[in-house]
């Protein structure tokens, strides 16, 4: 049994406890809150036993071994500092951090502690994703040339939300960008040459709207985009020299003219499987996950800080 804690209980979090429930070798002991009602409602909806009014208590918990941190960004530096120090492992929500130099801080404690860490890119670690990676390490569509992909949702605009809010690092490319850029990142195993990028900055100074072209050298590029305010089709699409793989509900390979449909049901919302791979990690006594290492966690918030270079972004707080 892997005793975990909450730290947030925001709605990811709440998705993150649906889906840990699913599991039978995981348990959360306790929930940590900025004020102690909330944590108090999170824990009698999960059956929580320990519930705290303050971050600092959950991460001394002695019941707790993991803990999910699941606040906005601009605070999981500070939020996997306090777990760290207190000894726990941690899983960490995506971005990993508000830019690379953070998450170096992150990382180098970690290791310099010998203590798990990770971060939460739940999709990732589905079937999916993972049976995908292994059709294209088999060859199944040639050499991968070209990766396609885009995420936009319509969220709902007050310069409150977090999401239009610069100070707690609004905009579409940490909280909606990452995915298909890590998704590039999981295909290609490294990070572009060179970047170009366009962006549109909306009133309140975020980036609402974004696209951009990784070039990789030796012929092979991503095309990537990501929005706040537009419903986008939430598609990706690999092309290889000898067929495509082609995401969205479900796959199809298509190599050499012939189309094949393939389904890989996920676990709850998919989270449980993210929460699976820190387990067996733990379990076998590894500090880092070989799925999402933290070299790539960070490799991958310096391409987002590159981007941000370009269009000459930065957030209050930096």
């Amino acid at each position: 049994m892997i005793r975990w804690g909450i730290l947030s209980t925001g709605g990811i979090a709440h998705k993150f406890a649906d889906d840990l429930r699913l599991l039978p070798e995981a348990r959360i002991m306790a929930v940590g809150s900025r004020n102690r009602e909330t944590a108090e409602r999170f824990g009698d909806e999960y059956e929580i036993p320990y519930r705290f009014g303050s971050y600092q208590e959950l991460a001394e918990c002695p019941e707790v071994e993991v803990i999910y941190i699941g606040t906005p960004h601009p605070f999981h530096k500070e939020n996997t500092i306090l777990a760290l120090n207190a000894g726990k492992a941690v899983l960490c929500e995506k971005p990993f951090a508000l830019n690379a130099q953070e998450a170096r801080e992150m990382i180098e404690l970690a290791r310099a502690n010998e203590l798990f860490l990770m971060e939460a890119m739940w999709a990732r670690f589905t079937p999916l994703f993972q049976q995908v990676k292994n059709w294209i390490r088999e060859g199944l569509i040639g050499e991968v040339q070209l990766i396609q992909s885009d995420y936009g949702q319509v969220m709902d605009f007050s310069p409150e939300n977090r999401f239009f809010n610069p100070d707690l690092g609004g905009g579409s490319l940490l909280d909606i960008g990452i995915y298909p850029i890590s998704m590039a990142s999981f295909i290609y195993e490294k990070q572009p040459v060179s970047i170009q990028s366009g962006v549109h900055l909306g009133n309140t100074g975020v980036d609402e709207l974004a696209a951009m072209i990784f070039d990789y050298g030796d012929g092979k590029l991503a095309v990537l985009s990501s929005a706040i305010t537009l419903q986008t089709c939430g598609e990706t699409v690999i092309f290889g020299s000898e067929g495509h793989w082609h995401q969205l509900r479900e796959v199809k390979v298509i190599r050499k003219g012939r189309e094949k449909r393939h389904k890989y049901p996920r676990m709850g919302r998919g989270y449980a499987h993210q929460a699976i791979e820190v387990m067996q990690c733990l379990k076998a006594g590894k500090t880092e996950s070989t799925i999402l290492p933290l070299d790539e966690s960070l490799a991958i918030m310096h391409t987002l800080d590159r981007i941000r270079a370009i269009w000459g972004f930065k957030y209050p707080m930096e």
